[in-house]
Parts: C-alpha cells; structure tokens; sequence
C-alpha cells in the first residue's frame, strides 16, 4: 500500500519498488502526485526529495487544470476527428463486409458492418490510428539514433492515458502514445527525439536539456504545440 506525505497543501503518494531511481509523477486529470522510490530509500529522503520538486509539482497540476480535453466521442456522422494535426469530418459507411478507414483531404470515412455500435467504431479507429502510427515511426526513430549515435532495439505502440512516450534504457527500446496518430507529424518527430535522448541521459537533468538543445533546437516550440492541442476524452472511473 502507498504511504502519504504531506508538503502544505499537495498530498504525495510513495510506493516503494524494486526500482533504482525515483520517480516522480503528476497524474491527470487531478494532479495526483506520486513518487514510486526503491525499496533501499528512506521515507526522509523521499520527502527531500518531494520537497525540491515541489515547485515543479505545482507547475504541473496548474498546466494539468488548464488543459483542453476533447469533448466525448460519439463516432457518429459529421463528428470531428484530427489525423496527423488535421481535421476531417466523420463518415459512417455500412456495409456487410471486413470494416476499414479510408482518408480523405478532408473526411474519415468508417466503414463497419451494419449495428455497429460506438465502441466497436471506436475500436476500428484506435486500430487504424496505431497502423498509422506504425508506418511512420521506423524512419524517425532510424533517423534520430543514427544521428544521436545509440541503437533502438525496439519500439512499442500503447495507448497512454498520461504519457507521450516512455523510454526504458536498460532494453534500449521505446514505447510511443498511439494518439500521436492525431497531432501534427513534427509532436512525433519531437517525441521520437526526447524519448531516444532518454538512451543518452535517463533523467531531465541539465544534461539532457543540453542534448535536446543540440539535437532539436525547436524541441520547445514542439513541446509546446503538443501540449496546447486538446487531449482525449478518459473516463477516469475506470
């Protein structure tokens, strides 16, 4: 079970692992904060340690209550919906036949056997989303560790509630949001970059801002795209 430390007003929840570092997060759509620390650290530490990032804490749940969600999706006629940072407008076809998507300059057409409900459209879109995904991702990632010199033994797709991409040094593989599918191409190519980085300098130091800086010198200007567009509608119940 998690143990609470309180710092004014922010709860934080540590759970202890068999980890090597900390790890600090800021959950949405709240601004939980949890740090999951290795079991050899003590309490005191933990509570240093929250207590030097708790600007950067507060920071996060400000960014996180101010954030844009889309609004539920309906998967209906003429709904909106954004394919790599453009809008196309939703079309249902029925018909008896193995469903698929098919875009257009500006329209996404569904096609799906007839009483095909909502979460089942919504199925064939997140499987869409991820093929398209996994087309474009090889060449970047190709490209971003032959110019940071590492080697991306592999990539993972997932559909992430709270994170872009995730990176595990150890087995030297990267794991990306499929909702990347929906920004604009230069948030994957970003995210791509700063996860490979990861390989280079595992935590946000001084470090890896200095490689971000001489690698992908607009990495802010992207961060910052990214985090201005609406995230996706969670029912946060489940």
């Amino acid at each position: 079970m998690p143990t609470q430390i309180q710092l004014g007003d922010v709860a934080v929840a540590v759970i202890h692992k068999d980890i090597k570092n900390l790890h600090l997060s800021v959950h949405p759509p709240t601004g939980r904060v949890t740090i999951s620390a290795p079991e050899r650290v003590s309490m005191d530490t933990v509570r240093v340690f929250a207590i030097s990032k708790l600007g950067w804490i507060r920071r996060q749940q400000v960014k996180l209550s101010k954030q844009d969600r889309e609004s539920p999706r309906e998967f209906l006629n003429r709904e909106s919906h954004y394919v790599w940072g453009r809008r196309r407008l939703l079309k249902i076809v029925e018909k008896d036949e193995p469903p698929c998507v098919v875009c257009s300059a500006n329209r996404l057409v569904l096609h799906v056997r007839p009483r095909t409900d909502a979460r089942g459209r919504q199925k064939i879109l997140d499987a869409w989303f991820r093929s398209q995904l996994r087309e474009a991702a090889p060449a970047l990632i190709e490209k971003w560790a032959k110019v940071m010199r590492v080697r991306v033994a592999r990539f993972f797709l997932q559909r992430m509630r709270t994170k872009w991409g995730s990176c595990n040094a150890q087995s030297r593989s990267i794991r990306l949001n499929t909702d990347l599918a929906k920004k604009p191409r230069e948030c994957l190519d970003y995210i791509v970059a700063h996860e490979i980085a990861h390989l280079l300098e595992p935590t946000h130091s001084a470090r890896f801002i200095e490689l971000m800086d001489s690698f992908v010198p607009d990495w802010r200007h992207r961060r910052e795209l990214l985090n201005r567009l609406p995230l996706r509608h969670e029912d946060w119940r489940f």
